[in-house]
């Protein structure tokens, strides 16, 4: 519910702050006082357009700030959320209109775009008589509406959703039927190139390993010579071996006169005799060949066949089990292609059914349910003083496939007759203001309890009417505040008279300029003063208050 609006610099107004309560509100004042400035102010917070002409004379910016306790599980708390905004209990909506027509939209105190504060606004505030365009006005609200009152809102979530499945069911069939075109043309390409991929079959890892060994192969002959002469510097006549030899000899002959002091050192001696041994070992293998056996012109047709195979699908050698699997995966869509396309196909009529089953089921229960909401709202029309009106909801089923939708087969719109020789209309373009207003008093009566919006704002609601008439709509609106919040701008004190807390908007002057200002009345004299004003004017009666104070009196009874 509205817990408040503060109001900054808004053509008349300076400074104002409306508390927000429950149940019925009801906001009076004279004529010109700047009741309408409060729901202009209201609609910029809501996204509405904004025009530079709001702005206070002499002021470079205004500022609208809303501010709404959430019940948990609400449809805006979503709606933040898949924005990334805090979805806390409490929602401030909060707008800034400067001079030169640009406006900046705040949620929570996070910058949001003026159209994302509008889909916000909607789920928060529905304003009646004022906004052609708000809430039940719109028609593109009148099916979610219906559904709302034929109790199968659930049905229709799970339709979109079947809605969706069809859809991609379509889309893969689509796009399955275009790509089996595109690389039809290209069957003979594939064929060969999966051949020639798998006929080479490519490793990971193998251009790595054949460059090595070419680098290996083409340098054999040359560390072969260098084996063979590191081979000879060990053996030969006068090589390392044959000098370790001597030099053992020599020290062992002096081994019993050093009283064992050379022992040590014939030790390291013979380790070193067994080292060198192992180095020409070594040698020996690496002279042979080391066990190499591919010949060199093998490994270099191998690498370059791959390097070559690379190159024609400009990729790495690495990437060629990948492209093979690709084209493999393209090769066997075109030889499959009746099968693959089969399936698809039947997954796509599959998901059809579906969706013209559950469409079908919820197509009757909206032309059922429109009869009813029809009749419902007339019944209440005659106590508005719309006894001449009617109120139709049309439901036209569509058997053109073209014209379904995730919603279904049908289109919904509420439309009004105000006499029986005129025609039926859109709501918004046939009723004038207080008839539209009435006739969503009567609306919201029958829906009472089936939306998520929690505020509902009635502007014009008693325009042309009064006495009994004037009654009627403000029990209606009372009846209606035990199910939302509800603010009426009345000039009716049979309406006043029925609200649970109640405002008057004054105008003053001050230095020179002319200031709205907005008093809570919050005493029974204040309220019956007020009352007494609305009934006879600016000359209040001693007749005028005893019937305002009778009208207070019956209704607090």
């Amino acid at each position: 519910m509205l817990t408040s609006l503060a109001i900054h610099n808004v053509i008349l107004i300076d400074r104002l702050i409306l508390e927000g309560a429950e149940n019925l509100s009801a906001l009076t004042g004279e004529t010109g006082a700047g009741k309408s400035i409060l729901l202009d102010a209201l609609g910029l917070s809501l996204g509405v357009r904004a025009e530079a002409g709001l702005i206070r004379h002499g002021k470079e910016h205004a500022t609208v700030t809303a501010s709404f306790d959430v019940p948990a599980g609400h449809p805006v708390l979503k709606l933040l959320k898949n924005k990334g905004l805090e979805d806390t209990d409490t929602v401030i909506l909060r707008r800034t209109l400067g001079r030169d027509g640009r406006s900046k939209a705040f949620i929570n105190d996070s910058p949001v775009s003026v159209q994302f504060l509008k889909e916000i606004g909607a789920e928060l505030v529905e304003i009646h008589g004022q906004f052609e365009t708000q809430g039940l006005l719109d028609p593109q609200t009148h099916k979610k509406v219906l559904d709302l009152y034929a109790g199968i809102s659930d049905k229709t979530e799970k339709m979109r959703t079947i809605w969706a499945n069809w859809s991609f069911a379509r889309e893969n069939l689509e796009r399955a039927e275009v790509e089996i075109d595109a690389v039809r043309v290209q069957e003979d390409y594939l064929r060969y190139a999966v051949a020639e991929l798998e006929k080479i079959n490519p490793q990971p890892g193998e251009e790595t390993l054949l460059a090595e060994k070419r680098t290996f192969l083409l340098n054999r002959e040359r560390m072969r010579e260098a084996f063979e002469q590191s081979s000879d510097l060990l053996e030969n006549e006068r090589g390392i071996l044959s000098l370790l030899g001597k030099l053992h000899t020599t020290l062992d002959r002096l081994a019993e006169k050093a009283g064992g002091r050379i022992a040590p050192v014939l030790e390291t001696l013979n380790r070193a005799q067994s080292e060198v041994d192992e180095i020409s070992s070594q040698l020996k293998c690496l002279e042979s060949g080391d066990g190499e056996e591919d010949p060199l012109e093998e490994i270099e047709e191998r690498y370059f066949a791959l390097k070559e195979c690379a190159r024609k699908h400009q990729c790495t050698t690495d990437d060629l089990q990948r492209i093979h699997s690709e084209l493999s995966k393209k090769l066997r869509l075109i030889t499959h292609r009746e099968d693959a396309l089969e399936e698809l196909k039947q997954t796509v009529a599959t998901e059809r059914e579906k969706f013209i089953a559950l469409a079908s089921v919820i197509s009757d229960a909206r032309q059922k349910s429109a009869q009813k909401l029809g009749k419902a709202v007339n019944a209440e029309l005659p106590a508005l003083k719309l006894d001449r009106a009617n109120f139709f909801v049309e439901c036209v089923k569509s058997d053109a496939e073209s014209n379904w939708g995730p919603e279904g087969f049908d289109k919904v719109q509420f439309s009004v007759s105000t006499n029986q020789k005129t025609p039926a209309g859109p709501l918004h373009k046939i009723a004038s203001g207080g008839e539209l207003a009435r006739f969503m008093l009567a609306l919201k009566l029958i829906l009472a309890g089936t939306g998520s919006i929690p505020t509902l704002i009635f502007d014009e609601v008693d325009s042309g009417i009064g006495g009994a008439t004037a009654d009627a709509v403000g029990e209606r609106l009372a009846k209606l505040s035990g199910k939302y919040q509800v603010l009426v701008v009345t000039h009716s004190p049979q309406v006043a008279a029925r609200a649970a807390h109640h405002w008057i908007v004054t105008k003053t002057g001050k230095k020179g300029t002319v200031i709205t200002k907005l008093i809570h009345l919050k005493t029974a004299k204040d309220r019956q003063e007020e009352i007494a004003r609305m009934l006879s004017g600016a000359s209040i009666t001693t007749e005028a208050r005893a019937a305002a104070a009778k009208l207070l009196e019956i209704h607090a009874a």
